[in-house]
């Protein structure tokens, strides 16, 4: 069964970092494009990030030059670095693939 599984939310001071793993089953990872939404209370969820198989890489315009999205294949694995965060950017972070989501993970950014 094809699943995946977020870890590394947290609270943060505005200014701070925090990196998002999310491990894949191998069956979903290969092939498919790889996505990280969010969800913020009262808001829609939104795209934040995706990467190819390939390694090619998206993002939306809020988290350019902040956020850094990557994959290990070896280890069946997206990651999300998230540097210089914003109040704006607390927020439920959920991993996606193949029509398939994770859990979810909290990130919390407030002094």
């Amino acid at each position: 069964q094809a699943q995946l599984a977020e870890s590394g939310g947290g609270w943060v001071q505005p200014g701070g970092s925090l990196r998002l793993s999310c491990v894949a089953s191998r069956s979903i990872f290969r092939v498919n494009v790889m996505a990280w939404y969010r969800q913020a209370p009262g808001k829609q969820r939104e795209l934040v990030a995706t990467i190819t198989s390939g390694g090619r890489t998206n993002y939306v315009d809020s988290v350019k030059g902040r956020f850094t999205i990557s994959r290990e294949n070896a280890k069946n694995t997206v990651y999300l670095q998230m540097n210089n965060l914003k109040p704006e950017d607390t927020a439920i972070y959920y991993c996606y693939s193949n029509s398939v989501w994770g859990q979810g993970t909290q990130v919390t950014i407030s002094s």
